[in-house]
């Protein structure tokens, strides 16, 4: 792992369009989880994940 933010590879994820693991249409927290192992095949260093909350969706959010 590559302390130097400047020579890092961040990986972004947001959640919900990541993986959908419950087949709703949203991805999740699970799906983030499950794909951990690929992410790290990747050469990632760091992982961003973009905020999520609950939310009724009557805007995206």
């Amino acid at each position: 792992m590559n302390k130097d933010f400047r020579k890092s590879t961040v990986y972004q994820i947001y959640p919900k369009s990541f993986c959908d693991t419950n087949k709703d249409g949203l991805g999740d927290l699970r799906g983030v989880i499950e794909k951990l192992d690929y992410i790290k095949e990747l050469g990632t260093d760091y992982i961003w994940l973009t905020p999520f909350f609950v939310s009724p969706q009557n805007d995206n959010g």
